[in-house]
Formats: C-alpha cells, structure tokens, sequence
C-alpha cells in the first residue's frame, strides 16, 4: 500500500461523519467571497431540515442547473465562516487536479435526508 496518499482514517472516524443527501432549493452568488462561490439553500428532509451551504462550483455549475439537483453532503461539521455568511455542511465533490469539478449525487430518487452508508 505505498501509494497511499495522506494519512489513513481509521473506520471509527468515518462513521462520525453524518453525510446526507440533499436537494437544492435556491441558489445565489456570494458576491463577498474572493473566489467564485454560491449560497445554496438544501433540504434535507424532516429531521434536519434546510440548510445553508456556501461552495466554490460557480464555474463549473450555473444556477439553474443546480436547483432540485440531489446533491451529497456532510450535514454535521462545525459551522464555518466564509466571507462573512455562515456555511451548515459541506457539498462533496470529485476533481481531477486539472480543469473539472463535479458534484457528488444519487443516480436514483431518494428521500432528502436519506443518510449515505
């Protein structure tokens, strides 16, 4: 396993993170951040109900795009300033350390909320 990059995560820190999944409701520009970023409101669902979720996908992503897209996110991480407006979570998304980015989603319809395993 030499070709491992970074340092391992044991199975126990894993499962602390509550990853969810989320439908976009709305979508703005953060027109505060130095680098190309959306405020999007997601549901997800009754338990947790909606969130506020800033990420850095505007040049990838336009806005109508994104809304009802289901989306993966991490639902239980420590609330982060960013330029000023607080962000609830973390959208998941893959990069090719070149010139893409793309959301992580569900290729079936399933509940917002529905937790991934």
């Amino acid at each position: 396993m030499s070709n491992l990059i970074g340092a391992m995560a044991t199975f126990d820190e894993f499962a602390k993170l509550d990853i969810r999944v989320g439908k976009v409701l709305g979508v703005e520009d953060h027109e505060a951040a130095r680098k190309p970023m959306y405020k999007l409101t997601i549901d997800f669902g009754q338990e947790i109900g909606q969130r506020l979720i800033i990420a850095g996908i505007k040049p990838w992503y336009p806005k109508e795009e994104l809304i009802n897209k289901k989306v993966v996110c991490i639902v239980n991480l420590d609330p982060k300033a960013i330029a000023g407006i607080e962000s609830h979570g973390m959208v998941l998304a893959a990069d090719d350390n070149a010139d893409m980015v793309t959301l992580l989603t569900v290729d079936r319809d399933i509940a917002e909320g529905s937790k991934v395993r």
